[in-house]
């Protein structure tokens, strides 16, 4: 097989609806051999059932959770005012959702999920490598909120059973109650999990109101402790309008993109069951940016509000909530907590990361079998640590993701819209020796231009608190805009590559 497969044979096998979705054409076979199980076999045109209601309640569902409320009142807790925090965040949420909607495109039209779609650019056994870079992100961030549904598990039964529970013995640092909470909530998780994506469905139309019903009584609750709305925005930033504020912006920009960056990628996992594009469209614009710029200015004002009452601002809002003397106030505010992780965590850290294992041995890894090695692989990372600072979880942990992963994105934005001009051939794309074969199953082009892009964008990135220093110092000046340079490299560079090899665009 050659390098580069003609892409301008014609497509056979499979029939494009006058909408513009494309299915396997009746009677042909399905998909099979050693890259094609259930799990990562197109979706058929009756089964994409998602209408635009359900893409926005998902994207409250996963908006609404207590790590997107740490973003922002992190941003408080490291000097920033109200304004400043809520425009860096609404920003962040614009930007990110340009790659969301570009790479959330082939969802509907082919319904196919991520690892699958990579295997266009990056050769059907080279999507292993954006597939298992994105699934083990996913397991960091698995990790980091199933800690913060156990701290709530915690904090909740603490008020209820009292001092025994709270004051446990000790071990790695933490109460043995708290590490029964992390696996309790870490074992609720995997059971709805099992169930499959319809559950998640399900799980994610109820929850989306139900916690946004949540912040609001928070809300409500720190503005009447502090005295009215005046002292939430009234306090002051930190850092001005000036050169403290710039300085502190962009890494706090990347990271909110960085946020989100891992759906920016994997978001055909949940597209591929769209009704049309129009719903996957109008549902991510209405539901991401708006959700996430309302939950950040709830969280900011309660941020600020606790500054005012406590003296210094309580960024994580299952210790807030702890503060509380009112016993239904914080079961309410608790199970608000929990129920918003779940919604995230299973939604975003749990799905993505199933298919992405599943696409490495699809003989031997179901979606199910995915899940559960995401979830062991979440434990392994030590979550504790890397949700213990608001700096670095901010500026190490969001802003190494998002550089790295804004590589992966630039590569399929390139191939897919500017090469292929959206043209994909279902069948070749699970065939060894097919258009998308490459070089041994290996695009060698992608795989530079990632290499390339994650090295420009992360390598003069700072690792505090994990360790101290940057791996390549001389690249420090870049390491604040890790994601645009990630994104901007690896598309250029992947382009460029390719033109230069003579490929022409298409399917």
């Amino acid at each position: 097989m050659t390098d580069t497969a003609p892409p301008a044979r014609p497509i056979s096998g499979q029939v494009t609806l006058p909408d513009g979705r494309v299915e396997l054409a009746p009677g042909t076979p399905q998909p099979s051999g050693p890259y094609a199980n259930q799990d990562l076999l197109p979706v058929p045109v009756a089964g994409r059932t998602w209408t635009t209601y359900n893409f926005s309640a998902l994207w409250v569902g996963m908006a609404h959770n207590t790590a997107s409320w740490t973003l922002a009142s992190g941003l408080i807790a490291v000097g920033m005012d109200w304004k400043q925090a809520v425009f860096t965040i609404a920003l962040a949420n614009l930007i990110v959702l340009v790659p969301m909607l570009l790479t959330g495109h082939a969802g509907p039209k082919y319904g196919i999920p991520f690892p699958v779609f990579a295997r266009a650019s990056f050769g059907v056994r080279g999507a292993n490598l954006p597939a298992v870079v994105r699934a083990l992100v996913a397991c960091g961030w698995f990790g980091i909120q199933t800690w913060i549904g156990g701290e709530a598990i915690y904090f909740l039964a603490g008020k209820l059973i009292g001092d025994g529970w709270r004051n446990a013995g000790h071990i790695g640092g933490h109460a043995w109650t708290m590490w029964l909470s992390f696996a309790v909530f870490w074992a609720i998780q995997v059971a709805i999990i099992h169930r499959g994506m319809e559950t998640i469905r399900r799980f994610e139309n109820w929850a989306a109101p139900f916690v946004l019903v949540g912040a609001l009584v928070m809300l409500w609750w720190m503005s009447s402790k502090a005295g009215g709305v005046g002292p939430l925005f009234d306090q002051p930033s930190k850092l001005g309008w000036g050169g403290g504020f710039w300085k502190l912006f962009w890494p706090s920009l990347m990271g909110m993109i960085g946020f989100w960056s891992t759906l920016s990628l994997n978001i055909p996992d949940f597209t591929r069951y769209g009704r049309s594009q129009r719903a996957q469209t109008w549902g991510q614009a209405l539901g991401l940016p708006t959700t996430m710029t309302l939950f950040a200015f709830l969280s900011v004002l309660v941020t600020s509000g606790s500054q005012a009452v406590y003296g210094e601002p309580v960024w994580d809002p299952v210790q807030l909530a702890a503060k509380t003397d009112n016993a239904a106030g914080l079961l309410y505010a608790l199970v608000t907590v929990l129920v918003a992780t779940l919604s995230v965590n299973i939604a975003a850290n749990l799905v993505s990361p199933a298919f992405d294992f599943s696409n490495v041995a699809p003989r031997k890894v179901s979606f199910r079998t995915g899940a559960l090695i995401t979830a062991v692989l979440a434990v392994l990372i030590c979550p504790w640590k890397l949700y213990s600072d608001p700096q670095g979880y901010i500026f190490t942990w969001l802003g190494l993701v998002g550089g790295l992963l804004g590589t992966v994105a630039g590569i399929l934005v390139a191939d897919y819209w500017l090469l292929r001009r959206t043209r994909l051939d279902l069948g070749d794309l699970y065939r060894p020796g097919g258009r998308y074969w490459y070089a041994g199953g290996w695009n060698w082009r992608a795989v530079v231009a990632f290499l390339a892009g994650g090295v420009l964008a992360i390598g003069g990135a700072g690792l505090e608190p994990l360790t101290d220093g940057r791996p390549i110092p001389a690249l420090a000046p870049l390491a604040d805009y890790g994601w645009a340079v990630g994104l901007g490299t690896s598309l250029v560079l992947y382009l460029a590559l390719t033109l230069a090899s003579g490929r022409r665009a298409g399917g």
